[in-house]
This record gives structure tokens, C-alpha cells and sequence, in this order.
């Protein structure tokens, strides 16, 4: 069976850097959000044993919502330094494992999860082959959504195959 899982990188990554208390790398750099993001990684493979992965984070630029109303998101707190110097390592993690990354300008990964979703469920989805980019039919039977966030819920459809992984406490499923 096919299986394709989608990561929410961005909610995994908090998920991460507030389970673990910090830890730091032999130069002194924090890398909790690194080691929680890699730990996950391992257990998705494990537990559901993907054909498919990618991941998608948030890009930094403001998002289409926040450009059409300013209050979006306005109560979220700013990211906290020790966190933001873990994105670039969690991506070398998710590149070294081969697996591709999907983020772009003006959308957060939720919508960028909900995209490829789509796309995959519609046979659509552009794969790159020898260098050119060309639609292939390929046959999905199963998206699994790996998230901490509950908008993702929206997409779950039993008759479609996509379901959605809610890890609920620290670095394990609940």
C-alpha cells in the first residue's frame, strides 16, 4: 500500500523545542528542537511506515491572512531566538533524510499540507523526473497529516484515505 505522510513541520518543530528542556550541542549551540524534530521523524518512520514523506514549514514572510487583516494571529507570541536558530539545522535533518521540504511565501504549511493533499487525491501532483517537472499518476491509498494542529482536522476523509496523527503529549502519540 501507499502510503504518503504529510509532517506540519512548524508544529512538530514547537512541538519539539518545548517538550525537551535545552540541550546543546559540543559548540554550545541549542539543538533541542533538533534532536525532538529527529526523534519524531524516526518514530513516524517506525510506527507508520511511509512510501511517501514530505514536510512543510512556514516561511517567515507574512502570510496572505495577516496581509488582509492585521489582527491575524496577533496573540501568538514571537518565536523565541533559541528556536529560530534550530530551523535551518531541522531542515539539514529532513534534506539528509532524503525527504522533501515544501514551504512557500505568503502561506503557512497547514495550507500548504492542504494543497498536496488535494493534488495527490486528484492523481495531479508534479514530480520531478531527470529534471523536468511532469504530472504522474500514481495511486495513494492512504495520507497521513502528522501535525499538532487541529485545523488540519478539516481534511480528514475515511472514504479518501486521509487521516490525521495527532502526537498529544511531549515527544510521543497520546
Amino acid at each position: 500500500m501507499n502510503r504518503l505522510v504529510l509532517i506540519d513541520g512548524n508544529a512538530i518543530l514547537h512541538r519539539a523545542y518545548h517538550a525537551l528542556p535545552p540541550l546543546t550541542a559540543p559548540d554550545g549551540s541549542i539543538v533541542n528542537a533538533v534532536y525532538g524534530f529527529t526523534s519524531i521523524l524516526i518514530k513516524i518512520f517506525n510506527d507508520l511506515k511511509p512510501t511517501h514523506m514530505a514536510v512543510a514549514f512556514d516561511r517567515p514572510e507574512p502570510t496572505f491572512r495577516k496581509k488582509m487583516y492585521a489582527d491575524y494571529q496577533a496573540k501568538r507570541p514571537v518565536m523565541e531566538d533559541a528556536l529560530v536558530s534550530q530551523i535551518e539545522k531541522v531542515h539539514d535533518v529532513v534534506t539528509s533524510f532524503g525527504i522533501p521540504i515544501y514551504e512557500v511565501d505568503g502561506f503557512e504549511a497547514d495550507d500548504v499540507i492542504g494543497t498536496i493533499t488535494k493534488q495527490v487525491k486528484s492523481q495531479k501532483f508534479l514530480r520531478k523526473d531527470s529534471g523536468q517537472s511532469k504530472v504522474k499518476s500514481q495511486n495513494t491509498e492512504e495520507i497521513i497529516i502528522v501535525t499538532g494542529d487541529r485545523d488540519l482536522l478539516q481534511l480528514v476523509d475515511d472514504a479518501s484515505g486521509i487521516k490525521v496523527f495527532l502526537p498529544m503529549k511531549g515527544l510521543v502519540e497520546g
